[in-house]
């Protein structure tokens, strides 16, 4: 029987959301095939080991680490382990940004998602849009800023985004997801204010044009070599900015999957997709987000390489009306990881 390290928690603040994650993951977990050694990263970094479960029934509240009464202090070393798999189920940085990727590398296991190149490029907002325009990917106008120059220039660089971009603006941290410090600016004597709270999340930050009245459509995309994309869904807001309290507290919006549009649109948003994963270098799982403006513009926003599974996600929910269970996309990453390791192995191979 193999083993999955489910890892999860984490020093983001997205720490709480990669618990949902990890709740609903392991109880989807195919226990015939494979069992589970949960590994529990606590906010100071600390990584944590409770017992393996072998069967659905094992799975408890101290499985989650809510009480770290009975659990064991580990090095990150234990996931190197013979026939095993790591399962990241880690948002933000240190996590989704290639950084503990690179440690599975260099333990030469599987994990599931993308690799350290991708992952860092797919995290990182102003990169990410970088080679979505050498891809030709269409995109809003933005304006990217570091700390160090924001602190010596910020009257010229509040000049530049008058100058190039329209309002309502977007501010957001380069290198967070779910909406945490991102900011909506409405007039001018707000940018300042959103720009320094984006600025307490990360030193580099994104603003950007928004798009009136858009829709947001998001695209599913999986696979390892081949990519495929999942239908199309649509967040549908009942509030002008779907922000972090929205998505995972109040949880007010709807998702409308299948999206309600053409035929035609839905074909480019899958093509714009996989041309988009397929530039990053993106393996695994992948949720790609776009506008869509009144008059049928399509504008690529973001990718999101660890999307979440909670039970409000929209990534599951995608692939479930694309004719795959969450127990069978569970399944389809942990072959993608196998896949790309076997993969990576036989170039090793080759190399020596």
């Amino acid at each position: 029987m193999e083993k999955i390290f489910l890892i999860f928690g984490g020093k983001s603040a997205e720490h709480d959301i990669s618990i949902l994650t990890a709740s609903n993951v392991i109880k989807h977990i195919n226990f015939q095939k494979y069992c589970v050694q949960p590994i529990y990263i606590s906010k100071q970094g600390t990584w944590l080991s409770g017992e393996v479960l072998h069967q659905s029934s094992d799975i408890h509240d101290d499985v989650l680490f809510l009480n770290t009464d009975n659990a064991t202090v580990v090095l990150p070393t234990v996931i190197k382990e013979e026939n095993a798999i790591v399962f990241p189920l880690l948002h933000g940085p240190n996590g989704e940004d290639g950084t503990i990727q690179g440690l599975f590398e260099m333990l030469d296991i599987p994990y599931v998602g993308a690799g350290v190149l991708a992952s860092a490029c797919g995290m990182d907002k102003i990169m990410s849009k970088k080679i979505f325009a050498q891809e030709g990917l269409p995109q809003v106008p933005y304006v990217a800023i570091v700390k160090h120059k924001w602190e010596k220039h910020s009257a010229q660089i509040l000049k530049e985004c008058q100058e190039k971009l329209h309002y309502p603006l977007f501010v957001k941290p380069a290198n967070m997801g779910s909406s945490v410090g991102v900011s909506k600016v409405n007039q001018p004597d707000e940018l300042s204010k959103a720009i320094e709270k984006a600025l307490s999340f990360d030193r580099r930050v994104l603003v950007e044009t928004g798009v009136q009245q858009a829709r947001e459509l998001e695209v599913g995309v999986l696979g390892y070599p081949n990519m495929r994309a999942s239908v199309v869904g649509e967040v549908v807001k009942v509030v002008d900015f779907y922000d972090f309290e929205e998505k995972y507290e109040n949880n007010q919006a709807t998702l409308q999957i299948p999206a309600q549009i053409s035929e035609e649109i839905s074909q480019i948003l899958q093509q714009y997709a996989i041309r988009a994963v397929e530039a990053l270098d993106i393996s695994g799982l992948t949720r790609c987000d776009f506008f869509l403006t009144q008059d049928n513009q399509v504008y690529i926003n973001e990718v999101n390489t660890l999307p979440g599974f909670t039970q409000y996600s929209m990534y599951p929910l995608l692939w479930d009306k694309t004719g795959v269970s969450y127990s069978e996309l569970i399944e389809h990453l942990i072959q993608c990881a196998k896949e790309r390791h076997n993969e990576k192995a036989l170039y090793q191979q080759v190399n020596k």
